[in-house]
């Protein structure tokens, strides 16, 4: 079972105190079983209402896990290999280097 989505629990839970204050209201209820009541019907409409919302549509494997950002470098990547452009790569570091600080010189 998946998960729910913060989605379900904004809906669900806007459900249960709008429905909870509606039903109060409407009958006028002080009794506790009255009470009671109300707040049951409340949590089962809160429920189904964050049940029957649509789950977010799933990616297919290749866009799995990727960022919009990620995803939109691969695509521009692709479309520079089919052109024949090379990547430029920076040259490496030395050792001497690299154990020195950038802000020392």
């Amino acid at each position: 079972m998946p998960r729910p989505t913060a989605a379900q629990f904004a809906y669900g839970s806007a459900t249960v105190v709008v429905t909870t204050l509606a039903l109060l209201l409407l009958f006028r209820t002080e009794s506790g079983i009255g009470v009671a009541a109300v707040g049951t019907t409340a949590l089962a409409l809160g429920l189904l209402v964050a049940v029957r919302l649509p789950l977010p549509r799933h990616r297919g494997a290749e866009g799995a896990g990727q960022t919009a950002t990620a995803r939109a470098a691969a695509r521009t990547h692709h479309a520079l290999e089919g052109v024949g452009a090379r990547e430029r790569v920076p040259a490496g570091r030395s050792s001497a280097q690299a154990d020195e600080h950038s802000l020392r010189r």
